[in-house]
């Protein structure tokens, strides 16, 4: 592994008014000295872009917080998909580390929206890797997902998994991305890692995850659904140890090596980051409920019991997902700490004071 100092570094984030994306630039400012921090992100509208908005300016706060470090901030409202846009970025700043956190997420949006996914999965990162070619980039870290590993019935899931059978579009366009990595590492040794993401929760989240959207539906009196009727089984990770997982390895790339053939072997890796303690969907929900109240969110005396529905499976779920990684704390000292009720109790204090 050939390791990175990050001070003092160029370093180009995608997606940073994003959920993953804000708290790790954030997290760059806190702990990296001297660097230029280049976000990017297209401000869509797939949810509510006011969200978007206080993450970039809690961003630009923590950045004047964070001013002993002499860290530079600059954000371009831009989109990945544009070849142009990436391209003037890398010739204007030259981006020695990259971190492609910008997608379009969720499964079911997939199924009726399946442009969006080919646009910013696929022809966006296609971007990115080109212009990583043309540019002496050190390291690109990429956001994969736990959804390449589909229906996959043996658990934990494992790294070493075959994952070549997706049950959604949004899975398929991950999968491509750790093949289109693979290919670009060996042709133009350039040292990639693909972090696949397990179900990731916390404050200023995206609405569309369950957690959300169940505290949205019941805030106002109305029935969530609970998939599976309650028989899904999550490995949800809080999203400072994502943030601690991809900040670690930002600073170990794969080490560049040539093989007998005096080719490159490809300086290329794939973890997974979850909490490795999958909970039962009816279990995680009652935890949401009992944190809600203790912040005040829902009354104390809500009837929980009779704002739920159990209901079938949907189109693009799986039953389980569940986290081998033991790769992760192998390479790089870290196992996601954070248990459930302790992130779900700060998601809640956060939606009290984000929306009063």
């Amino acid at each position: 592994m050939q390791k990175i100092d990050l001070n003092n570094k160029v370093i180009f984030v995608t997606g940073a008014a994003g959920f993953i994306g804000s708290n790790l630039v954030k997290r760059l400012f806190k702990d990296v000295k001297g660097a230029t921090i280049i976000g990017i992100d297209n401000m869509n509208d797939y949810y509510d872009v006011s969200l978007k908005e206080y993450r970039l300016e809690q961003c630009s706060m923590f950045n004047v917080q964070c001013s002993i470090n002499n860290n530079s901030w600059k954000f371009v409202k831009g989109d990945i998909a544009d070849k142009g846009t990436i391209d003037n970025i890398f010739e204007e700043y030259k981006p020695q580390i990259v971190v492609n956190l910008a997608a379009q997420a969720g499964v079911r949006y997939s199924i009726t929206n399946p442009d969006a996914y080919i646009m910013s999965n696929m022809i966006g990162f296609y971007n990115i890797l080109e212009a990583c070619r043309h540019n002496p980039v050190e390291h690109l870290v990429y956001a994969s997902s736990s959804s390449v590993y589909g229906g996959n019935k043996k658990v934990p899931f494992s790294t070493d998994d075959r994952v070549d059978n997706p049950v959604s579009l949004y899975a398929a366009t991950k999968k491509s991305n750790e093949l289109f990595a693979h290919c670009y590492s060996k042709l133009y040794d350039i040292p990639t890692t693909g972090l696949r993401f397990f179900t990731v929760y916390g404050p200023a989240g995206r609405p569309d995850m369950a957690y959300f959207g169940f505290t949205n539906k019941l805030l106002k009196g109305e029935t969530i659904q609970i998939f599976n009727y309650g028989n899904c089984r999550r490995d949800f990770t809080y999203v400072d140890d994502i943030v601690e997982g991809v900040y670690r390895v930002m600073q170990g790339a794969p080490e560049r090596k040539k093989g007998e053939d005096g080719l490159p072997i490809p300086p290329y890796a794939v973890y997974n980051i979850g909490g490795g303690q999958p909970e039962n969907l009816l279990d995680f929900v009652n935890i949401l409920q009992e944190e809600l109240v203790r912040a005040g969110v829902l009354p104390a005396d809500f009837d929980f019991e009779a704002h739920k529905k159990l209901v079938p499976m949907q189109p693009g779920d799986v039953p389980t997902t569940y986290a081998d990684a033991t790769a992760l704390e192998r390479d790089f000292g870290f196992t996601p700490k954070i248990t459930l009720r302790e992130g779900l109790r700060k998601f809640a204090e956060w939606y009290k004071q984000f929306y009063g």
